[in-house]
């Protein structure tokens, strides 16, 4: 296609816009010190360049309001739009795990990656994924960290454990979960080498251990100032650290039409096949927050506990399909509750009777 030179036109407060008057499309490639853009017209023209992130707002400032902008969400998508989103007319965050065009491209450099951004953009085909406010994008910061020292932690204790089971010792899975298991640990003595390894792992254990607690308080404190906090801990299973964990990643219950909308986008609805006039349905589609699916199967699990109609539920499709199946059926039905409550910002004063609390 041929290229343009880039054009200038003014937009309501003076300053200049990249193409005018008519609407045109902008693929970005973002990297952390520079990025590629691709703009695109209506007609097929296209103009490609490329800036350091430091003249940013001077890019955004060329946009106008008749500009669409398309960036794959990255680690420094969220800065990156709250510069845009005062310029730009539309603005949309790709989700990568749902589009596989850039990824599984033979060709791909930056330019191209832009390019592709700018042409589905235009053709309103790119998945998008929903920009949080501030103190959401947070505190999933905060969760997205805790979730890597607890993996880390899981690996150093499974290190531990086939150290001692290379030796005929078991552990039981709960003694390196507490001071005293990691106390009767270090009361071992092997060899040197061994014993230093042993040391330095259980060192780690109590540092994350530390960390973690830390982090689990920030979140709990960060989330509390988070619209739908005290709706949700009104349900019977879902702590501070859990609705903390739900909040961040649901973002404004509002952006999604259905509590089927809300399940697709965790990811934890089944993958329909449909072929000639069968239709058949998979696993779940994982394609949202593993966090979230992980946090909202734990605290269903926990409510049915507490709640007779869910407990019913959970029973009556294990009996039919299994308990593993059971758990993500019971999650599902459980987000349907979430997605209620936050929509009508309901609160319950016994969740076990699903009464609600009077004002």
């Amino acid at each position: 296609m041929k290229a343009v030179p880039l054009r200038f036109g003014n937009t309501k407060n003076g300053s200049e816009e990249l193409m005018g008057a008519r609407n045109y499309f902008v693929g970005v490639d973002l990297h952390r010190n520079q990025f590629t853009y691709c703009v695109r017209y209506s007609n097929g023209e296209e103009k490609v360049g490329k800036e350091p992130i430091e003249d940013l707002e001077r890019f955004a400032r060329r946009l106008g309001n008749h500009a669409s902008v398309a960036v794959e969400a990255t680690g420094n998508t969220w800065m990156f739009c709250q510069v845009l989103k005062q310029y730009a007319g539309r603005l949309v965050v790709v989700n990568p795990n749902q589009f596989k065009v850039i990824s599984h491209s033979v060709k791909k450099t930056d330019k191209n990656d832009a390019k592709v951004l700018a042409e589905f953009l235009e053709k309103d085909l790119l998945p998008e994924v929903r920009m949080k406010n501030e103190l959401q994008a947070k505190v999933a910061s905060l969760t997205q960290t805790r979730e890597k020292l607890v993996q880390l932690r899981t690996v150093l204790k499974n290190k531990i454990n086939n150290l001692f089971a290379s030796r005929f010792i078991n552990l039981k899975r709960e003694e390196l979960s507490s001071e005293k298991g990691l106390l009767k640990v270090l009361s071992y003595h092997f060899d040197a080498i061994s014993d230093v390894e042993l040391r330095v792992m259980v060192d780690q254990i109590r540092s994350l251990n530390r960390s973690i607690e830390e982090l689990d308080k920030a979140i709990e404190d960060s989330g509390s100032k988070m619209d739908g906090f005290d709706n949700l801990t009104s349900v019977k299973g879902i702590g501070a650290k859990g609705a903390s964990t739900l909040l961040s990643v649901i973002g404004n219950v509002n952006d999604f039409r259905s509590a089927k909308q809300l399940a697709a986008y965790i990811g934890i609805v089944p993958r329909v096949s449909d072929s000639n006039e069968t239709v058949h349905h998979g696993r779940i589609t994982k394609l949202g927050s593993k966090i979230a699916r992980t946090t909202l199967v734990q605290c269903s699990l926990i409510a049915k506990r507490y709640n007779p109609y869910l407990h019913a539920f959970h029973e009556r499709i294990k009996a039919r399909r299994g308990g593993a199946k059971a758990n993500i059926a019971l999650a599902r039905k459980f987000l349907e509750i979430i997605y209620r409550v936050l929509k009508n910002k309901l609160v319950f004063e016994d969740f076990t009777t699903f009464k609600l609390k009077t004002t």
